[in-house]
Parts: structure tokens; sequence; C-alpha cells
């Protein structure tokens, strides 16, 4: 095994939006969200300006720290803004409208668990709500305080604590802080020629301990893409004392306790560090795009990948609506994208197969001469760039929405269905304009998808939160009629309670509820996830 010095990791020069998503430098200019608002009549005629945090009027802190957590914890103004609120379509809209909600008293970077032990301790004592915070880049809810009971609060950034401690290279392993950004980790792990191979869309702006936490999926659609399948242990600091599973391979021996953390979303315990199980680096891969006259047919098409043993990284289906919002296609048509990779076989047979597959039920080239490459590349940086268009539509007063569900393939088509039928006349309703309802399936399994759904409407004047929650309750009732989870990677959070709370079964939910109590005695640790 080799050890690692102390270092930190500096971050970049380039600034992070504090109100949106991703870079501040990255979002859309005044000219571009006006001519996305053109496309969605019933918008805003100029966009909403730019929210500074010096309009949002930040008083002192409710509470002061002891001396001796005095050099980790700050309440500079500016980053107690950067940690109200997750990036969720609620928080942009919020944030340009100068209501952040409750903003943080403080905010605390601890580089080892004494410090985070130490904070838990002050806290308990103290009544003040710790809201664990990785990356900022929840879409539910997650990193935020909603309530009243708790004197103060305080965001607990843990991407101080952002190193590669040990690395096991012949059992593939590593030891991870838990506050490590995903460039950063991978920049750890590549002289070492190993990868995580763990790509959510929030790769940049999010840590291994918030993939942890919401028990987050990465971009590849089949075999090990959710961060469960890459956990060896963990260790986690609660209020009540910290430990640290074993590292196995597996293990038979009772309930896991690692899989008590593992979505657990802060309400537990705060994790610090993980062995995680890593790969070599692909170095052969292919890719290939598919349209289909048929949505139907298509998810047919999928369905015998997913049901094969070709185990795709990349089995992405969008309809003609994603298709066209990203570029992939302008005919009407769905569109599949295929993708293959290995670090030790070439896999051009496996991609020739899969199409082969999707041509024997109505698929054909993806519409250009590099066999869909045109499609595959357009898809990709649409999907990256798709967070940043949201913002600009936000301030354009539009409802740019997503969400993401999972059910099995006997429901898939009617839950789509459903979706797009009910969100879409419920969008009508609220706002006066009808509404695009578009369709991607994200991940694949040999017994059902993952549907994620992207909602684009006009909004109501200065009323688009509240049109927004309407949508959202509209859709979570679907997905509860037809038996679909409430989320499959983007986490419960506080928008998605009552959802989980119909979903987990209430012996669980009484387990839940004691495991909180011994571990949180206070009930200090993120109020309001996952438990009241």
């Amino acid at each position: 095994m080799a050890g690692a010095t102390r270092t930190t990791m500096h971050p970049t020069a380039r600034s992070r939006s504090w109100w949106g998503w991703g870079w501040a430098d990255a979002h859309p200019d005044d000219a571009e969200c006006t001519a996305m608002g053109a496309l969605l009549p019933g918008t805003l005629a100029q966009p909403l300006p730019v929210p500074r945090t010096a309009d949002l009027g930040i008083g002192r802190p409710a509470v002061e720290v002891p001396r001796s957590l005095a050099g980790t914890v700050t309440s500079d103004p500016e980053a107690r803004a950067a940690h109200a609120m997750g990036k969720a379509f609620r928080d942009v809209v919020r944030a340009l409208r100068g209501r952040p909600g409750r903003v943080p008293d403080l905010v605390a970077h601890p580089e080892d668990d004494r410090e985070v032990a130490d904070l838990l301790e002050w806290a308990g004592e103290h009544g003040v709500a710790v809201i664990p915070f990785g990356g900022g880049s929840s879409v539910s809810g997650g990193v935020e305080y909603r309530g009243d009971t708790h004197r103060a609060v305080l965001s607990m950034d843990l991407t101080a604590m952002n190193r590669v401690l040990e690395v096991d290279r012949v059992g593939r392993a590593a030891r991870i802080q838990a506050g490590v950004l995903g460039p950063a980790l991978e920049d750890q792990l590549r002289p070492h020629e190993l990868t995580l191979r763990h790509f959510p869309q929030s790769f940049e702006f999010s840590t291994l301990g918030g993939w942890l936490a919401t028990r987050a999926g990465g971009h590849y659609a089949t075999a090990r893409t959710h961060i469960d399948d890459f956990v060896q242990s963990l260790r986690v600091v609660t209020p009540a004392g910290a430990g640290a599973s074993w590292r196995l391979p597996a293990s038979g021996a009772g309930p896991s306790p690692d899989r008590l953390f593992l979505g657990s979303e802060g309400a537990l315990g705060v994790i610090t560090e993980a062995w995680m199980r890593l790969q070599e680096r692909p170095v052969h891969k292919a890719s290939a795009a598919l349209a289909f006259t048929s949505f139907g047919a298509a998810l047919e098409a999928v369905r015998a990948i997913a049901g094969s043993d070709l185990a795709p990284a990349n089995c992405r289906l969008l309809d003609s609506g994603e298709a066209a919002l990203s570029g992939a296609s302008q005919d009407g048509s769905s569109v599949l994208v295929l993708g293959f990779e290995s670090a030790h076989f070439p896999v051009d047979t496996r991609l020739e197969q899969a199409v082969d597959l999707a041509r024997a039920h109505g698929g054909r080239p993806g519409g250009s001469r590099d066999g869909g490459q045109d499609a595959v590349g357009a898809w990709r940086s649409a999907f990256l760039r798709m967070p940043y268009l949201r913002d600009g539509l936000a301030r354009m007063g539009a409802i740019a929405e997503t969400f993401e569900t999972a059910a099995t393939w006997d429901r898939v088509p009617g839950l789509i269905d459903a979706v797009r039928t009910e969100v879409g006349e419920a969008a009508l309703k609220a706002t006066g304009h009808p509404a695009l309802v578009n369709c991607r399936l994200t991940h694949v399994y040999p017994d059902g998808a993952a549907p994620y759904f992207t909602v684009l409407a006009a909004g109501r004047p200065d009323d688009q939160v509240a049109v927004w929650d309407h949508l959202k309750e509209v859709a979570g009732e679907v997905l509860h009629r037809h038996r679909a989870t409430i989320t499959h990677h983007h986490a419960v959070g506080r928008d998605h309670r009552p959802g989980y709370d119909l979903q987990r079964p209430e012996p669980f939910a009484l387990a839940l509820r004691a495991a909180k109590g011994a571990l949180d005695p206070h009930g200090i640790l993120n109020p309001g996830v996952l438990l009241d």
C-alpha cells in the first residue's frame, strides 16, 4: 500500500456560481436567455438580473463557536449564501427573487474526524442544526434548513477533507476522504492507472461523500453504475461516536453496517472516509446511435439489449422531444445512443451485436454518415450543458424541471404515457401555456428501466416555485400510482419526502426512527431529511 502525505487540493481560481449551477462564467448571457425564452410563449420579455449576495441582507450569526473551533468556522456572508441551498430549480428561482430561505449562521470546514466530532459535540450542546455539505449540487432540497426549532444552523462543508489516503494497487481499491470533488479524485487516482468510474452529471461539482450519502447513480447505463457497487467500507462520525466497517470483498455477516449510512443523506452521521473499489482505465471504446420511428419499438429494443449479457456503458434512449432538444435528431425520431468500453479487450463486436438487436426492432443508423457519431456528440454536449440552460430559462420566468424514477418493464410504457399526459395537463392548467414533457431512459436493467423526464413551460409571474411545487406533486402522484420509485439517483432530500414516506414499509420507518434517536439524540443532523 502507498500512503499519501498531507497536502491540500487547492480549488481553481475559476469561481463557482453561488445561486445557480456550476461555473459562474458558463451561464448563458442575457441575449442567450432571451433567445431561449422566445421559444416558450408566455415567458418574460427580459431575463431577471443575476442575483448578488450583497442584496440578501445577511445579518450577524445567532451563535459564536468557542475559540477552540474558531479556526474551522467562518461567518463570512458570501460563504453563508453559497451554503444556503442546493441547485434545484426551486433554489435557483428563490435566489433570483432574493429569497434563499434560512441562511446558515456559520460554515465549517473541518480537516479531520476530530474536528468533525468536536463540531457535532458543540452543536448538540447548543441546539445548533448541522447540515453536512459536499459540493452543494443537491437537486432535492438536501442541504438546506427548513424550520425554526433550532437556535442556529451550521453548514459543515467537507471539501477540506479531499485526499486519497491509501491505494491498494493489487486489490484495486483506495481509502479516500469524503470531501474530494470528482475531478480531484480522478486526478489523484490517475498516476496509479486506476479510476472509480463514477461520473454523475454533477461530477465536477459533487463529492465522494455526497455520492455515498445520496446513493448516487453514475453516467453508465448498465452493470456497476450506482455508488453502492463500489463501496468496501465506510467511516462515519456521529454524535454518538465514530466507527468504520471492515474492509471486505463481501460478507454475509448480518445486516450490512454500510447499508445503514448509504443513502442516509447526513441524517444519521457524517461520512468522512471510504474504501472504494477501483477499476483500470478503459482504453477500448466504441459508440453508435440508432433512430426509431416508434418510441414503443425503441423501448422493446432497449429491453432486449438490457436482457442480454452485452452490458453497454451507455444505453440512453431519447424520445423525439428529448432528441430534438439535444440536437440528436430533428426529424421526429427517437434516438438510442449506445456505447461500449473496456480496459482489456476491443468492444467493436459487442457494439455490433447491440446494434443488430436494435435493428431487429426497427432501429436504423442515426442519420449521419459517421454511423451516428454526430448524434452521440450532440447528446453528450447537451447533457453537460443542460443545467446551465435550465438556469437561463429560470431567469426568463420559465419552469424547467427534471425528475427521474425507476420501474419494472411491465410498468414502464404506461408510466411514461401517464407522466407525459398528466404533468402536461397540469402545466397547461396552472400556467395557461402548453408544456414540453420529454423523456429519456438513463439506466436500464434486465428487469426494468429508469425514465428521466424534462418539463419545460412558461411560468406564472412571481409564482414559479408554486407552479413547480404543484407539478412535482402531480408527478409524485403518478409515480406512486405506478409503483415507481420517487427517486433513482437524485436522493430524497426534503422535496421528495412525501413520496419516500409512502414508498418505505412502516416497520422499516420504525427502525430508521430508532436509529436516528440512538445516533443523533439531540436531533441536530440535517433535520427534516428522511425523518421528522
